[in-house]
């Protein structure tokens, strides 16, 4: 800095003490014959007599100021905080007139700015054996936003790039379709791989607005060639929240809930299998490992749960089927209700999240 700053507060905008130089000041002592008879004539003063006055303190302060400066440069002071202008009386009508204040060093403080980060579980698949996106992760620095996919590589083929489209849906339900990215990796041979941030022109003020992902690929490159990929992916059904509880008990690529009407069976990948079929034909789950070991329907119980109105009616519905209910699911219920209770008697109707705690507890069944 060229010139030692001043301020009577305890810092500037944009700046950062970063040493306290000590203490400095200056002081100036006005004579008698300057307030001879200014005191008894107080009252009297002209108003040329006051200007005068008025002036000759000014001069003297910014004289004061003035040598605070040079002092304060000499000790490599950047600035002067905390300045204070007093006036001291002295014995036979003089004053004494004080500046002073805190030297210390500055530096320009960093901006530190908030990286927004967001993560969205992809909410349609394709039934065959191609690299499946199962994740997208948005993050924005200022207006610098990079989009990331994760891509569920059954074969764990070497995959070295993916071409896709990405369709963003914000919570007022307008979306935003990025065409033709192209995404790379470091490591593409094993089950999980993620890609190489790409950069997309969604400003990063809207990123905490985005609430679903899809992705569609047009073509994917192995070691082996190139690859198109022509089919229409599956949208899934089910509600977002739904398959981010699913994806937690079954794995990040389970899209659908088992089920199977014994001539056929639908695994956790959404691919439907013969009823013969021990292991599913695209992820290799067995069919014995995931599906229910209980004859209870869930589906029909909340049916019921929804047309209620109160969670003391819900809770009723849940103990006429309790003794239905798997053993290891009953004591969560039952808190589950407990809490929505409480809840109910001080925050008003809490029917639509114990509703969700109850479906969340069957996902993946």
């Amino acid at each position: 800095m060229s010139k030692v700053m001043m301020t009577a507060t305890n810092g500037f905008d944009g700046y950062e003490i970063s040493e306290y130089l000590g203490f400095v000041s200056v002081q100036t002592v006005l004579g008698t014959n300057f307030f001879k008879g200014i005191v008894q004539n107080i009252t009297d003063m002209s108003d040329q007599e006051s200007d005068k006055l008025t002036s000759k303190l000014e001069a003297l302060n910014e004289s004061n100021i003035e040598k605070l400066e040079k002092i304060a440069e000499k000790r490599g002071a950047d600035a002067v905080i905390g300045l204070a202008l007093n006036y001291t009386p002295f014995s036979g009508n003089s004053v004494g007139t004080i500046a002073s204040g805190m030297a210390v060093k500055l530096r320009k403080t960093v901006s530190k700015d908030k990286t927004v980060i967001k993560e969205l579980y992809v909410s349609n698949y394709y039934n065959r054996l191609v690299p499946r996106p199962v994740k997208v992760a948005l993050k924005g620095l200022n207006k610098d936003v990079e989009l990331q996919v994760t891509f569920y590589n059954y074969n764990q083929d070497d995959i070295l790039a993916i071409r896709a489209d990405v369709e963003l849906t914000n919570l007022y339900e307008e979306k935003m379709l990025i065409k033709n990215m192209d995404f790379t990796f470091e490591k593409g041979n094993i089950t999980q791989i993620e890609s190489q941030a790409v950069e997309c022109k969604l400003p990063a003020k809207d990123i905490p607005l985005i609430k679903d992902a899809k992705v569609i690929i047009s073509k994917y490159v192995t070691t082996r060639g190139v690859y198109a990929c022509n089919d229409t992916p599956i949208n899934v059904t089910m509600p977002l929240h739904r398959l981010a509880a699913l994806k937690e008990k079954r794995g990040i690529d389970a899209v659908e809930k088992y089920r199977t009407d014994g001539m056929i069976w639908t695994c956790n990948c959404g691919y439907v299998n013969e009823a013969g079929t021990d292991e599913c034909v695209v992820c290799g789950r067995k069919q014995e490992d995931i599906k229910s070991t209980s004859r209870f329907n869930p589906d029909e119980m909340i049916d019921k749960m929804k047309e209620k109105e109160y969670v003391i009616e819900i809770k009723d519905i849940l103990m006429d089927n309790i003794k239905d209910i798997d053993s290891e699911y009953r004591m969560e219920l039952l808190e589950i209700m407990e809490s929505g209770l409480q809840y109910e008697r001080t925050r008003g109707n809490m029917k639509d999240t114990v509703i969700e705690k109850v479906e969340k507890v069957f996902e993946g069944r």
